[in-house]
């Protein structure tokens, strides 16, 4: 039966597919479909709204319009229905640039620079702060290293010296939402157990935000990781201090 309520709204002009309010949909009334956010089905939909917050463009609103009643019945069948224990946890987006992967490259060795080519270090997917979800197997455990997007460009060695070993999450504390942010990060910690920290940052003011904002996110997750901060120049030199 249909009835007056409040359900999301997606706007298809403005999402770009990225799959950020999907986690957040504890009821899976989100979904992709051909590169596009969709609502499922109004029933899977509670109305109140976790999604809004995970969509960088503002694509999706809450909005009151005739729709299905939400039937709690009909979401566990569909979470049942649509849930694959066997499968590793992904986050569930129209492109490969959050698909959730564990790669060989780290097993392989990773000569000096001066030997010729750097083999890569990387031993995940993705790498965006944003797109990892907290339940990504190779956190657990994990020793993190948390870079300014710049550092890699800047640090010639930063696959020998950094990654070997160790996970990798980047982003930017100048443009990008510390918000956000600061919630993945006490997400992260809330769900795994993290051995240690590592945040690379640029020396440039705007790059003191990224440990601050980690250290909120250990305060807000009720655990304390042990934290070391490496400051890179603009010239590619560790800062000594």
């Amino acid at each position: 039966m249909k009835q007056m309520r409040k359900v999301i709204e997606i706007n298809e002009d403005l999402c770009n597919g990225c799959g950020e309010c999907i986690p957040s949909c504890e009821e899976g009334a989100i979904q992709i479909v051909n590169g596009k956010a969709k609502l499922v089905a109004d029933k899977y939909c509670d109305g109140l709204g976790a999604c809004l917050g995970e969509c960088p463009t503002g694509a999706l609103r809450i909005v009151e319009r005739e729709a299905e009643a939400f039937d709690e019945e009909a979401v566990e069948e569909h979470l049942k229905a649509t849930s694959d224990p066997a499968s590793p946890p992904t986050m569930p987006c129209g492109c490969p640039s959050a698909e959730v992967k564990t790669l060989a490259c780290a097993d392989k060795p990773n000569a000096p620079a001066d030997d010729g080519p750097v083999a890569s270090a990387l031993s995940h997917w993705p790498v965006k702060i944003r797109l990892v979800p907290p339940t990504a197997p190779f956190l657990d455990g994990a020793d993190l290293v948390v870079a300014a997007d710049c550092v890699p460009v800047a640090y010639p060695r930063f696959h020998q010296d950094f990654l070997k070993g160790k996970i990798v999450m980047v982003g930017c504390p100048k443009f990008d939402d510390m918000e956000l942010y600061t919630q993945r990060f006490a997400d992260i910690f809330a769900a795994n157990d993290i051995k240690s920290v590592t945040a690379v940052i640029m020396a440039v003011p705007c790059c003191k935000g990224l440990p601050v904002m980690i250290n909120e996110a250990m305060r807000q997750s009720g655990k304390q990781v042990p934290m070391e901060i490496v400051t890179v120049s603009l010239e590619g030199e560790i800062q000594k201090f």
